[in-house]
């Protein structure tokens, strides 16, 4: 291998896509940045879509810019979980994929239960219960007798489609296959059964393949590799994760915080089901036993209703005003339904605490003061709820991805838990993607190297718990909230 050979890594998120090209000298690995790029969702009608067509030409603009800079051997493409597309007979897409925060699947609990208990779905696939998950958008298509699904001929997950019109070749990727509530988390294969009693095509599931498995080459520079990664971004994120062992706690944070542990066999109990985890893929050796909580998007749809009322703020200036404003003053619950979809987020944060008997935050600062304190304790419960089910105890916090920047979050969340906290690498999600391609290049061998990739190209800060009760009751509060 020479060290000219780059790797190139597509990176999307909910609010954001970037091309970050790797090189890798064999002991570590060297990041650069070649392009970013907005992602925002476009409602058309009552129906909020990805802009698919645009996302591909930045991802095209990616791969121009980084073969601008040298000799690329491969690209992978990493994304959010659920969303899709389908695929008619000739291979063309049939009309564009929807966001997973469109209002199609609102009240799809109460219909699918009536055909399949929860208790069942969760044994069949160890997935938590989102309304968004991608068997519960089948199933809404299938009762609204929508004509997509009936011309199908396969399902792509977001990545997998990106993946499809770089080289022509379609698969399902596992870990991306893993979030979709329609897989057997322990056969790693399709839930056949279970979607037949949904009455949602089988036929529409193809082969599912790991990550680190060459797909194919670029259509438009045959010299270059489709390789693909763990696709699922938190997939990802957790194979950057710089820590072995298994005492530890990773928080994958971002759009969405994923926090969870390595486990080699997904737990399906009802105590997991009680406590709505989920079970999905790193590899076809390792599963992620985590819980979703709602992240940053909280703080990210207050900036953008902000900045549409003329106050332009960074995150770092966000940061700053949070820490000058009184602590523990109100709380939200970050999972509870009102803040899952677009919307005027300061005023959904206000009327939360209002209807909760809390002061309601009235400022800027006071605002982000209480995200920023509610998801660390959030954190907080959740990993009560990790030792519970799996009578492991956690020694360390591990914070990748974008909001390890937030060095106000990572001191709460050491301070709410009372663990020392390590925050980074930044681009852990990137990173990961990058490794699973050197993987499959047979520049490394094991999980063991890559980790001490990571180990050795990426510094870590570490936050260390602050003596306070102030936090303990702060998180008994949180726990006694309406929910």
């Amino acid at each position: 291998m020479s060290n000219k050979d780059t790797l190139l890594a597509i990176d999307l998120g909910a609010e954001s896509g970037r091309g970050v090209s790797g090189r890798f000298d064999g002991k570590k690995l060297a990041l650069e940045e070649v392009h970013r790029f907005a992602n925002q969702p476009i409602t058309i009608g009552e129906t909020l879509h990805w802009n698919m067509l645009g996302i591909y030409a930045n991802i095209e603009t990616a791969i121009e810019k980084a073969k601008a800079a040298g000799a690329v051997k491969s690209v992978g493409v990493d994304t959010w979980g659920v969303d899709f597309g389908l695929m008619d007979s000739a291979g063309h897409l049939i009309g564009n994929p929807v966001h997973y925060r469109d209002r199609r699947t609102e009240g799809i609990f109460q219909k699918a239960y009536k055909i399949v208990p929860k208790e069942e779905i969760f044994s069949n696939t160890g997935n938590m219960f989102y309304e968004f998950n991608t068997l519960f958008q089948l199933l809404a298509l299938r009762l609204a007798d929508d004509p997509s699904l009936k011309m199908a001929e396969r399902l792509l997950n977001t990545p997998d489609l990106l993946h499809y019109w770089l080289c022509g070749e379609m698969a399902n990727e596992l870990t991306i296959a893993s979030t979709t509530q329609c897989m057997s988390a322990d056969r790693k294969a399709w839930a056949t059964e279970l979607l037949r009693k949904f009455d949602i095509p089988q036929g529409i599931f193809g082969e599912i393949v790991p990550p680190a498995t060459r797909l194919g080459a670029l259509r438009t520079d045959k010299n270059i590799s489709v390789v693909l990664p763990a696709s699922h971004d938190t997939g990802s994120a957790v194979m950057a994760v710089p820590a072995h062992g298994d005492d530890f706690l990773w928080i994958s944070s971002g759009t969405w915080s994923v926090v969870g542990v390595v486990n080699e066999a997904p737990i399906a109990s009802p105590e997991a089901l009680a406590y709505n985890f989920t079970n999905e893929s790193i590899d076809p050796g390792r599963n992620r036993f985590s819980r979703n909580v709602m992240g940053l998007w909280i703080i990210q749809e207050c900036r953008r209703e902000w900045a549409r009322q003329g106050k332009e703020y960074t995150y770092p200036e966000l940061v700053g005003m949070a820490k000058q404003s009184a602590p523990f003053r109100s709380l939200i619950i970050p999972d509870d339904i009102r803040f899952l979809r677009p919307g005027q987020m300061p005023d959904i944060i206000k009327n939360f605490c209002a209807s909760t008997g809390q002061p309601v935050p009235q400022t800027e600062g006071e605002i982000a003061r209480c995200i920023f304190e509610s998801l660390a304790l959030a954190y907080k419960e959740v990993l009560d709820s990790i030792e519970t089910v799996t009578k492991r105890t956690i020694k360390r916090v591990h914070i990748i991805g974008g909001g390890s920047q937030n060095a106000l979050l990572c001191q709460f969340t050491a301070d709410a838990t009372r663990l020392p906290v390590m925050a980074g690498p930044v681009e852990a999600t990137a990173i990961g993607n990058l490794l699973a391609q050197a993987k499959a290049h047979g520049w490394v061998k094991s999980n063991e190297e890559m980790t001490q990739v990571v180990l050795n190209s990426f510094p870590t800060e570490e936050y260390s718990p602050a003596k306070s009760d102030a936090w303990e009751a702060s998180y008994r509060r949180y726990k006694s909230l309406n929910r």
